[in-house]
């Protein structure tokens, strides 16, 4: 594990009886500065937090306890369930995001994600499916971590899954809403669901809309999903 600079943020409460951790969400801070990130990560009247947050040169905050619920996600729901703060651990990582300038994740920033990411699926049953976006739980309000965070390479690492394009085609809207949602996203959007899908799974192409090479990554990552549950990867 990193080293982690201990930074309290009040904006922290219980999980509440019978919640276990099982999903782990990733976010950009999306503000212009890490100082404007953590004052407002800690400040009680913007009432949002994560667990971590880990800064372009790779320096690590602990800033709510991995047994507290942080308030990271907001309205947000992952494989029909709407608790995702109470079941998950949040990490922000510094970057301007879409609105003030996004820009690549530095290389010592994304080694010491591992390094934190490592640490939390050792201490929590997170199967690889549970590893998210914040645009994955709230596909129609947010779009972090975005298109250039670099998921092959976590997928990689053992943090995530990354798939490999199905031989099957199959581009009906109906087969492709049932795909997304067995996947976990909310589908009452479903443009905006298979937006969010593209951005973490086909990031070259983020438009909301079918095509072939988004159908075969969107099959695939079902398949690479019931082959995980079956145990046979």
């Amino acid at each position: 594990m990193p080293e982690i600079v201990i930074d309290p943020s009040p904006n922290c409460d219980e999980r509440g009886p019978g919640f276990t951790v099982d999903m782990l969400v990733l976010h950009y801070t999306g503000m212009e500065t890490k100082d404007a990130a953590l004052d407002r990560l800690k400040d009680p009247k913007a009432a949002v937090s994560a667990h971590y947050l880990i800064d372009e040169d790779g320096n690590v905050h602990r800033l709510v306890e991995e047994k507290m619920r942080a308030w990271h996600a907001g309205v947000a729901s992952w494989r029909g369930r709407t608790d995702v703060n109470a079941r998950s651990i949040g990490i922000e990582l510094v970057n301007p995001g879409h609105e003030w300038g996004y820009r690549d994740f530095p290389e010592v920033q994304i080694r010491e994600l591992e390094a934190v990411c490592h640490g939390v699926l050792a201490r929590h049953p997170i199967p690889a499916r549970n590893v998210v976006g914040h645009s994955d739980v709230a596909p129609t309000r947010k779009t972090d971590p975005g298109e250039l965070f670099p998921w092959p390479r976590l997928a990689g690492k053992g943090i995530g899954l990354w798939p490999g394009e199905s031989d099957t085609l199959m581009m009906e809207p109906d087969v492709l809403a049932d795909a997304l949602r067995e996947i976990g996203y909310d589908t009452s959007d479903f443009s905006a669901a298979l937006k969010a899908f593209q951005r973490h799974w086909r990031p070259e192409r983020v438009t909301g809309r079918i095509d072939p090479e988004t159908a075969r990554r969107l099959l695939g990552l079902v398949e690479a999903i019931r082959r995980n549950e079956a145990g046979f990867v």
